[in-house]
């Protein structure tokens, strides 16, 4: 299950932070490491800070976008330092390493980690189904990147311990890839039926919202695909009927 967890660091700009992530994730027993957009390379400062995990830096995969890293993903974890305008269905530490080890056995999950100095963007956050904040002291939350992964890690290593303890997961979750593919077409749809303009930004982004917390099942996502291809349809339909009337 732990070969499932996927970490992803995004825009990482200095060396030295990858290697110490990397072996943050070692000593939890995760091994997934993937870069997306990274500012700098690996070099020997990353191998030095790995302190033993180099073999986590020379087999890392790289990634130009989120989309990509996450695609075959059935589960995608943003970790948010700051509260955000839009609230999102949200998770604590231990709430997310049991989820993790639940949904680890059936398909690749994904925890994710933004820049050193500014984070995750609002749209990075908008791809995953959770975000978790760490509760540091309120008075110094001062973590870096390699504390978050060391912190969240844990928590995934401490769930896998008790992993007899969890239920089986009965449900069937889409990967990260067709969820995109569900909001393109309700995009369009609602384009179609002029509900939105193209690219509304505020409407689609609490759309995503709603579709996230609600977190449908894979029937029920090919359920909504239908609706909206119904939908999609009778409009043609009626646009054809117009313009032979005329």
């Amino acid at each position: 299950m732990l070969e499932n967890v996927r970490i992803i660091l995004i825009g990482t700009s200095h060396p030295g932070n990858i290697g110490s992530a990397a072996r943050a994730m070692k000593t939890m027993g995760l091994s997934n490491l993937v870069l997306v957009a990274p500012e700098c390379d690996i070099d020997g400062k990353s191998v030095a800070l790995s302190a033993g995990a180099s073999d986590l830096l020379k087999n890392h995969q790289l990634f130009a976008t989120l989309d990509e890293a996450i695609a075959d993903c059935g589960l995608v974890i943003g970790a948010s330092a700051r509260p955000r305008t839009l609230d999102w269905p949200m998770l604590d530490p231990r709430e997310m390493g049991e989820k993790a080890v639940i949904e680890g056995k059936k398909h690749p999950i994904a925890l994710v980690f933004g820049r050193e100095n500014s984070g995750l963007t609002n749209d990075e956050l908008q791809k995953c189904h959770f975000h978790v904040f760490i509760p540091a002291n309120p008075e110094y939350s001062s973590l870096n990147l390699a504390m978050a992964v060391q912190t969240l890690s844990y928590e995934v290593r401490m769930a896998f311990l008790a992993d007899k303890a969890y239920p089986e997961q009965q449900e069937e979750y889409p990967l990260a890839n067709e969820i995109e593919g569900m909001f393109e077409h309700l995009e369009q749809t609602l384009t179609d039926t002029r509900f939105i303009v193209p690219h509304p930004g505020l409407v689609m982004t609490k759309l995503r919202r709603f579709f996230n917390r609600a977190r449908p099942e894979v029937k029920e996502l090919r359920m909504w695909r239908g609706i909206f291809s119904s939908i999609q349809k009778s409009i043609s339909s009626d646009n054809k009927a117009a313009e032979h009337d005329k």
